[in-house]
Order: structure tokens, then sequence, then C-alpha cells
């Protein structure tokens, strides 16, 4: 099995999943319907065979679904009772393993634990580095951006910057993977106060959210704002920057509710700026 595989590669995996146990809980996660998904997910991981591959597919589900409603403790308790069982099922390095162990530890950072993050999705970059195959590129890639996330929360963001520009490099497609990767970039650039070179960024990370699919775009709802109003500030771009701010915050509390990092996060920074304001 597949999980979660990016849409231009997804087809066959897809209608492998068409009429799986796990089947209408991807379908309700990839339509932003994040508390039904993790209701039908739980449901079906408690009514499998505790180390059936659809019990551990379903618990992924449920916990990425968790996340996305901002009880980001509870996801990191589901991805915990999840590990165990894939590694047994699938083996300590299998792809959907390490996936597995990526999404966990960005769960992680959600919760502050931003050096317990770098630490595994740099464990993580590793063995899928030494993997083959473009799913396990993809993989490494993947780790490489919460490393870029867990380096910029604690202000190191040169070193982000370096890593999100060789993971750039080393992967060209347009798609999910570089925005999250660009929008880290952007992320790098404000924190060390470039901020036209973050606006440069954020906008074109802009243009590449609104190329994808609706079906990819759920996850970064707000994210792009978020970077352009953070841009916007430090170039003394108040009015913009406000309605970046609030935009953000308002899309987010739709989508994810208020206690999810990006809503928290959009918040905090509509509060600056209004704090700010003459």
């Amino acid at each position: 099995m597949r999980f979660f595989r990016p849409r231009s590669r997804s087809r066959s995996a897809a209608r492998r999943m068409t009429g799986t146990p796990v089947a209408e809980a991807k379908a309700l996660y990839e339509a932003g319907r994040y508390a039904e998904a993790e209701a039908e997910a739980r449901a079906v991981a408690r009514s499998r065979p505790q180390d059936d591959e659809y019990a551990a597919a379903a618990l992924n589900i449920a916990a990425i679904a968790t996340g996305a409603q901002g009880r980001h403790a509870e996801a990191l308790d589901t991805y915990d009772e999840a590990l165990p069982v894939f590694s047994r099922i699938f083996g300590a390095d299998h792809f959907l393993t390490l996936k597995l162990r990526s999404d966990r530890a960005q769960a992680m950072t959600a919760l502050g634990r931003h050096a317990e993050c770098e630490a595994e999705c740099a464990a993580v970059a590793e063995m899928a580095g030494r993997g083959t195959g473009p799913d396990m590129a993809r993989l490494a890639a993947a780790a490489r951006n919460g490393l870029v996330f867990a380096l910029n929360a604690q202000e190191r963001h040169q070193e982000a910057e370096t890593l999100a520009c060789q993971a750039l490099a080393a992967h060209r497609e347009r798609d999910r993977l570089s925005l999250v990767l660009r929008l880290g970039l952007a992320r790098s650039l404000n924190g060390q106060a470039r901020y036209e070179d973050a606006l440069t960024e954020a906008q074109g990370a802009g243009e590449l959210y609104r190329a994808l699919p609706a079906d990819q775009r759920h996850p970064d709802t707000g994210a792009v704002e978020v970077a352009l109003a953070t841009a916007l500030l430090g170039l003394h771009r108040t009015p913009e920057a406000r309605g970046r701010a609030a935009a953000a915050h308002d899309a987010c509390l739709a989508s994810f509710g208020p206690d999810h990092r990006r809503t928290a996060e959009a918040r905090t920074l509509l509060e600056h700026i209004d704090g700010t304001r003459p």
C-alpha cells in the first residue's frame, strides 16, 4: 500500500485504495473534512485486527487528521500507537514506517519539541537517502522539510536556508513538496530580516499553491499568507501585512480550528501588527 502519494503519480495507487476499508477516511481527509476523516479512520482501526495493514493505514490517517484539527498532543499519541504496528508489519526501514516517523516528528514540532523533531527528521532523511527509487527520494526531501521547519523554530535561519536550497535543487517537480520547501525558505529569509527576498519567495510559493489541485492545497491553507504578511510587515507595508495576516487567520480558523499551530501563528502575527499600528 501507498498512503497519500502525490496526485501526479497516484492513479494506480488510488485505484488500489478504492473500495478498501480506508478509502472513505482518505477521501474525507483529502476533502479537508478532518473531523469526519478522524472519526472514520478510528472506527476502521477499532474494527480490524491489531496487525492488519488497513488498521495501520487507519491509524496513520487518524493521526494526520487529528493534527489537522489542532489537537497536536493527541495526534502524537496516535503516531506513537501506530509506529510499533508499522514496524511489525512493514519493517523498521520500510518507506511507510519512515514516512510515519517523518510525520510524527512534525507533530512534535507543533508541540514545541523542536530539537526532537530536528533529530528525528535528520535520521529519517539519512535513512531514506540510502534507499532507492522515487518514493525514498521524495521521503528524504519531506524529512528535510521537517528539518528546515525545526531549524527555523530554533532561530537557526541560515542553516535552514542552506538546507532548503539544497532540497529544492534536488527536487525539481512543481508539486506540494516544492511548495512547503519554498515556504520553509521564505521563513528562513524572514528570520534573517531579508524581507525583499522572503517576499519574492513567498510570492513564488503562492503561484505554486494556486496551481496545485484543490485536494493537495488543504494542508497548507494560510501558510502562504503568513509568509507574505511577515515579509510585508518587515518592509513596513503594514496595511498589506494586516490584510494577509487576517486572511490567514480566517482561513486557518475555518479549516483547522483555533488550536492549530498555524492558526495560532497567524493570530499572534495579527495581534503584533495591531499592537504596533499607530
